[in-house]
């Protein structure tokens, strides 16, 4: 089931996103990206678990190519954590929610 804590976002509307106060995870994913689905339900708990703290969202890499390549992004699931609009820290590929974890409080 799909947290309603995770804001699906787009090249339009990223900026904001990220550059708000909260510090903000970005996961950058496809639908048809296996390793994409496998960490999806760990983005979603670190969703649940960190409300309030930090912001979570999912950017569909083939429908918005624009924020993807300006961060050169090229493997996917890449997640970049962000805080006050810069890059803290970020990981590729299907990682264990610990990992999450410990980048998560790395920016908060």
């Amino acid at each position: 089931m799909a947290s309603d804590k995770v804001q699906q976002i787009s090249d339009a509307d990223f900026d904001s996103i990220i550059g708000s106060d909260t510090p903000t995870l970005v996961d950058f994913w496809a639908p048809w990206c296996g390793p994409c689905k496998a960490i999806g339900p760990v983005v979603e708990d670190l969703a649940e678990e960190f409300d309030g703290k930090i912001n979570i969202a999912k950017m569909n890499v083939d429908d918005n190519p624009a924020t993807p390549g300006k961060f050169g992004i090229r493997a996917i699931p890449t997640l970049i954590m962000f805080k006050g609009g810069e890059v803290v820290d970020q990981i590729t590929g299907a990682v264990g929610k610990s990992q999450l974890v410990d980048l998560i409080n790395k920016a908060i």
